[in-house]
């Protein structure tokens, strides 16, 4: 089984405020002089289920076609919080979902489901919605002293929506740490999985788009 972790990409997937949306032409339709149809897109970076490179938080950092796919592709965790939007995740709220303690060193692939499907009208692929729960630096520090190397969040951004200074993501470069966001997580069950979430080859981008699913596993390291 495959769980798909992607938001639908279409003219209406919401994207931040500011950034391009999705939009479609066709430069090619059938008929006489053409066996085919070709459409051209245009959208963010970061439309959609996205992988953010150092790139998008440092001006020295690489591109996202520069990253090692292995970092996209391996055993994760799905942890989920109950946690009401607008909260700033810390380590302590994850401690109480699953015995981190014996898991020495942790996956290296952390995914956090922040939505919950009791405290909203529509998924949250739908709308554009503020605040979202976003993940305090000192989380990511433990996360990573831990052995992650790769956080994934439900949320536009790890950081809250009105932050100018991206204290996590600027965690996210101290410790080298891939991030993905808008993740899609509200079907699967927490547990391990391998995830399966690669970004496109791109040369100069801070960002790209994933294709991301998750795999069972029942790997006895995050059981």
């Amino acid at each position: 089984m495959i769980w798909d972790i992607s938001p639908p990409v279409h003219a209406g997937t919401p994207v931040y405020p500011g950034d391009a949306p999705y939009t479609q032409r066709w430069t090619s339709t059938f008929g006489p002089d053409s066996p085919v149809q070709v459409s051209a897109l245009g959208f963010s970076a970061h439309l959609g289920a996205h992988a953010d490179a150092p790139l998008h938080w440092d001006p020295q950092g690489a591109a996202i076609g520069a990253l090692a796919l292995e970092r996209f592709i391996g055993p994760c965790l799905l942890l989920t919080t109950t946690r009401p939007p607008g909260s700033l995740l810390v380590w302590e709220d994850l401690v109480g979902l699953v015995d981190l303690a014996e898991l020495a060193p942790l996956p290296e692939r952390i995914l956090i489901r922040t939505w919950d499907p009791h405290a909203h009208d529509a998924p949250p692929e739908d709308t554009w919605r503020t605040p979202w729960s976003a993940l305090a630096p000192e989380l990511l520090d433990a996360l990573a002293a831990r052995g992650a190397r790769l956080i994934g969040i439900d949320t536009p951004s790890i950081d809250p929506a009105d932050s100018l200074t991206l204290p996590a993501h600027q965690a996210a470069r101290r410790h080298g740490l891939v991030v993905l966001e808008n993740l899609l997580l509200t079907d699967p069950p927490p547990g391990p999985y391998e995830l399966i979430a690669l970004p496109l080859r791109l040369t100069t981008a801070e960002a790209s788009p994933v294709r991301a699913v998750l795999r069972p596993t029942a790997s006895p390291e995050v059981c």
